[in-house]
């Protein structure tokens, strides 16, 4: 878990870097194509996928609300849109657990392009990936596509500590607020105000363990993920989003990743992805979980 917080704190700083110009394509220069041999092409295109009647799918492992193991079986929000994927296709899906690398271009190298370097293949799709215009111009061998939600920074808090509404950052400079370690809340709160809320701040392994801690009175708030919070969420807890001032990135879109040369593949899981936005399945998804669902920027 702690490669995953460091991947997606890495990934939406870059993404926050302001364009260098209207074009945020403008200042970069294309990198040579990687070539199709061996174990990159073979299931990869939708036909084969179709045929061979399975399309595999790589997931965080441990990552609730999104992906997890449940007694052996595969339960999240991303999974079970994978499976809407796949019962779009006609086919059935597969998931492949991964741990985060040391950031995002890492991720999408290891488990769509290229594949590890040792006992490992590529996934047909990736599920929660961050999609910004200018980062997509810089990892050529992905095709970004299928948006399919908002993720966005959130403070929970005990509605009895703050009987008058809910916390904002400044408060944390004499309450106490769970973060988890490493994330892009904890950077951001450590860094506030010239670091004057490191006292009040309670680092935790997981998102998890932040929850559970203001479940117990631990500490006054919690900040983190939207869906997180709301996941742990239990009697006597609010969630608020207040304006973050200094936050460059306090919301971001998330879709999914496939290998740039099997662009129907692509094509076909945005179509999926775009119907059940369109009919309600998507929120139904995460009206199941307890969750809120913000639709994406498509």
């Amino acid at each position: 878990m702690k490669y995953l917080r460091a991947t997606f704190t890495a990934t939406l700083l870059a993404l926050a870097a302001p364009a260098t110009a209207s074009d945020p394509c403008a200042d970069f220069i294309p990198q040579p194509k990687p070539q199709n041999a061996g174990r990159d092409i073979v299931g990869q295109d939708i036909d084969q996928i179709m045929d061979r009647g399975f399309i595999t799918f790589a997931v965080y492992e441990d990552y609730p609300p999104y992906s997890w193991l449940d007694d052996g079986e595969p339960r999240g929000i991303d999974v079970d849109i994978a499976g809407l994927i796949a019962q779009d296709l006609g086919v059935t899906p597969q998931f492949k657990f991964v741990t985060a690398g040391e950031n995002l271009e890492a991720d999408l190298r290891n488990h769509i392009w290229k594949g590890p370097i040792i006992d490992g293949a590529v996934s047909n799709v990736m599920l929660r990936v961050p999609y910004d215009s200018a980062f997509s111009c810089r990892v050529e061998q992905v095709v970004f596509t299928g948006q399919y939600m908002t993720e966005s920074v959130a403070i929970a808090y005990r509605d009895a500590d703050y009987p008058d509404g809910g916390p904002v950052p400044a408060y944390f400079r004499f309450d106490t607020v769970a973060v988890e370690n490493d994330s892009i809340t904890d950077f951001y709160l450590t860094s506030f105000a010239g670091g004057q809320l490191a006292s009040g701040i309670r680092r935790f392994p997981t998102m998890a363990g932040a929850m559970e801690a203001l479940a117990k009175g631990e500490v006054m708030a919690a900040m983190g993920p939207l869906a997180q919070l709301e996941f742990g969420a239990g009697v006597g807890v609010s969630i608020h989003q207040p304006p973050l001032p200094g936050f460059a990135k306090s919301k971001w879109t998330l879709g999914t990743g496939s290998h740039y040369a099997y662009r129907g593949l692509s094509y076909s899981v945005d179509d999926s992805i775009f119907a059940a936005l369109s009919d309600g399945r998507i929120a139904a998804i995460f009206e199941s979980y307890g969750l809120t669902h913000q639709p994406p920027e498509r």
